[in-house]
């Protein structure tokens, strides 16, 4: 075999791997997700987000950022803090970006101190006290009905 054909095919031979790899791992994960793990539903939101392996879908990444950042996965609430401000998968909303980036910082998170800083910048001091509140709620409920 030629050696541009025989790259093709192995090139060919990734892809195909590379995409049953996605498949199960999409599956797997789905699955440990649905059972609630926040490890596996962080994964998943992540894998909306970015659109690996499955059609990019931001309302379906958000659905599983939060189930995550629900029960104190920091990534996830980061990443859902991120959505809020950006507007994706949920309407743009700069007090409930603030919540989740604040508390997914109080964990320790540096991404999200420093987005939490940058979004205030875009708030007004009331905008800001709201969420100083909302977010102490939040942390009280063990993050439930944050936003």
């Amino acid at each position: 075999m030629p050696q541009p054909v025989k790259a093709l095919v192995c090139l060919i031979a990734a892809m195909m791997v590379s995409n049953i790899s996605y498949a199960q791992s999409f599956q797997s994960t789905f699955t440990a997700a649905e059972q609630g793990q926040a490890e596996a539903q962080y994964n998943l939101g992540f894998i909306y987000a970015t659109g690996r392996g499955v059609p990019e879908n931001d309302v379906e990444a958000v659905k599983w950022y939060r189930k995550a950042a629900e029960q104190g996965n920091a990534r996830a609430q980061n990443n859902l803090g991120l959505m809020y401000a950006t507007g994706e998968g949920v309407p743009e909303n700069v007090i409930n970006a603030y919540v989740w980036l604040s508390i997914s910082a109080a964990q320790g998170d540096e991404d999200a101190k420093a987005l939490t800083n940058t979004v205030a910048d875009r708030m007004t001091r009331e905008q800001i006290g709201e969420a100083q509140s909302l977010a102490q709620a939040c942390l009280a409920n063990d993050y439930k009905g944050c936003d």
